[in-house]
């Protein structure tokens, strides 16, 4: 690493503490006296996040963001995000929660906190039928494009170092950028989360796409700063309760076309 990295490292890494440190903590009172809750979510994530054909955002994640912003009794805010700069608007206040696809790692609970989880997200490896991948030792070599920050770069790049497999990564800023890149033949095998995965093989049926290998199954739920401990309470009541009045399966099964796991890993 060159100093310059070393010192936008060291910047990225302060910037970081500072804003857990010093981000305004958010009550359910305050929110609903405000009137909105502002909801971070990658629209360029489909099924999870998208716009429809009125150019209106739709997607898994935000029907459960609308429904978490009903339960409060304010209306919702969308704050678009991509998979890299989701911590960072909520750290900088920029939204009062993450509903991004946002799976639970330990890397991510050094500086956020989660709700309980809601949903699960299969991490996995995709590529033309033709290409033989049985084991991640099969990737050496190949070029592999993932978006960047997403769990699906996290495993990757423990899988191809665990395996001793050298392979080029190439890391697109969000996922729509990932599919496009996938779609216009830069690369051929991607990593993503199982339903991106399979929304880009139903898309691009020319090309043969499928699923090879599972890396992980990650726990979803939703962020927040350590520091709003209210409203953790109040979104972990309401999880609790959306999960045993089935709302947050019907959300799954019209998105996923599968109920959840009976049981739900922390």
């Amino acid at each position: 690493m060159n100093f310059k990295n070393l010192v936008g490292g060291l910047t990225l890494s302060l910037a970081l503490t500072a804003g857990v440190a010093t981000a305004h903590a958010d009550t359910p009172a305050q929110i609903k006296e405000r009137g909105t809750l502002r909801v971070a979510v990658d629209i360029g994530h489909p099924p999870y996040g998208m716009l429809d054909a009125q150019a209106q955002a739709t997607g898994s994640d935000i029907e459960t963001a609308k429904l978490l912003a009903d339960d409060l009794g304010v209306k919702l805010e969308v704050v678009p995000v991509s998979g890299a700069n989701r911590v960072p608007f909520l750290l900088a206040n920029k939204a009062d929660v993450v509903i991004a696809s946002f799976s639970i790692t330990a890397e991510r609970k050094k500086v956020v906190n989660y709700s309980k989880p809601y949903g699960v997200i299969p991490v996995v490896i995709a590529a033309p039928k033709a290409v033989a991948i049985t084991s991640t030792a099969d990737l050496a070599g190949k070029n592999i494009a993932v978006a960047r920050g997403t769990t699906a770069d996290i495993e990757l790049t423990r899988a191809l170092k665990e395996a001793g497999a050298s392979a080029s990564i190439v890391r697109y800023e969000d996922e729509a950028t990932t599919n496009t890149a996938v779609a216009t033949g830069q690369q051929d095998v991607f990593s993503a989360a199982l339903s991106t995965a399979n929304s880009v093989a139903e898309q691009n049926a020319n090309k043969g796409l499928e699923v090879k290998l599972t890396l992980a199954a990650y726990p979803m739920a939703i962020g927040l700063r350590k520091n709003d401990a209210e409203l953790k309470t109040w979104v972990d009541e309401w999880v609790v309760a959306n999960l045993a009045n089935g709302k947050l399966n019907q959300i799954y099964v019209k998105y996923f076309n599968q109920n959840l796991p009976e049981t739900i890993p922390e």
